[in-house]
């Protein structure tokens, strides 16, 4: 049995795609559907339970660590939000209740992954070095980002690390984020005014040393990250806080090149200004040194941007029936 927190979100859906599709239908989805659509997500798979995470974290408390049978726990459930606001409850929601979580799977020896961020990172300006080594120097924009250093913060301290993998997704985009809002991708939010004639809008750019759709980010498909964590799942050997990104750094500009291609329409980019509110916490640049998760011998290759953004089209924002699920002509199809 495997648990999947956070398994009706963006990053949970596609893993739970992913185990079914290797013929795993006993899974524990961790989540709360609440009044949008992210019950979509689930409707063509494959799983055993379905419960809140209060109930839960219940019964850990009740049965003194994770259920009987758990082989393998991947907490992915937290607040996303780089602009929420109540820094409560984010240490409750993301660094208090993945600790207890946590704390449950290692006491019974069950395999963890837990997801953290490169929110991490801050402006980069002490690079992306992953590890356990430059904890103490990096200084978040954003309290989301916080939330996520104080838990590999927590791990390192308290000898967890070497137990668990703790991964650094970068800039994941795809199927199945289609409840996120203003979190969604840019793929995923332009897409449908882009394919309608429309232009796609990006930042300006705030900073003399950055043209305007310049800024760079490290784009990684969420087909790729779910076959990273299979892996892992795979090598319960390999531990530790690794960045989980395309070890590229592609510019928003050519994310919009790459989706007018998949449209099949000569690219018409366009400029607003950023918004004041997060001026000064926008990330300009961010590229995930991935050599310790090669060194640790995974061996997914991340997809190229425009390979990743014409599957993406094709196969899910152009269709009906966008999300993933157990019917592979709807899943996959041609690329």
């Amino acid at each position: 049995m495997y648990i999947v927190t956070g398994g009706a979100g963006f990053i949970g859906s596609v893993l739970v795609w992913k185990l079914n599709r290797m013929g795993i239908g006993d899974v524990w989805i961790v989540d709360s559907l609440r009044r949008g659509d992210k019950w979509r997500n689930l409707a063509g798979l494959a799983f055993a339970e379905l419960i809140q995470p209060g109930e839960f974290l219940e019964t850990i408390r009740r049965e003194g660590g994770l259920p009987a049978g758990a082989e393998a726990l991947v907490h992915l459930g937290a607040c996303s939000s780089t602009v929420e606001a109540d820094a409560d409850y984010l240490l409750e929601n993301n660094f208090r209740y993945s600790r207890t979580v946590a704390e449950a799977a290692l006491a019974r020896g069950t395999r963890l992954i837990v997801a953290s961020s490169a929110a991490v990172y801050g402006g980069g300006e002490r690079g992306y070095g992953d590890g356990a080594g430059n904890l103490g120097s990096l200084r978040p924009l954003n309290m989301y980002g916080y939330s996520k250093l104080l838990f590999d913060r927590w791990a390192v301290a308290s000898g967890s690390e070497r137990r668990l993998a703790s991964l650094r997704f970068f800039n994941v985009y795809g199927p199945n984020e289609y409840h996120k809002g203003d979190m969604a991708s840019m793929v995923f939010r332009s897409y449908r005014g882009v394919a309608g004639g429309g232009p796609m809008t990006l930042f300006r750019s705030h900073r003399p040393d950055f043209a305007d759709g310049e800024q760079k980010r490290d784009f990684v498909y969420v087909k790729d990250v779910v076959e990273v964590i299979w892996w892992l799942l795979e090598n319960p050997g390999a531990n530790g806080i690794m960045n989980v990104g395309s070890g590229e750094e592609e510019t928003w500009n050519q994310l919009g090149r790459a989706l007018f291609a998949a449209v099949g329409r000569e690219p018409d980019l366009r400029y607003a200004d950023m918004p004041a509110n997060i001026r000064d916490r926008y990330q300009y640049r961010t590229r995930a040194d991935i050599r310790r998760l090669r060194a640790a011998g995974c061996p997914v290759n991340f997809r190229p941007l425009a390979e990743g953004v014409r599957d993406y089209v094709a196969n899910h924002l152009s269709r009906s029936n966008p999300w993933v699920d157990n019917d592979p002509a709807r899943s996959e199809g041609p690329t």
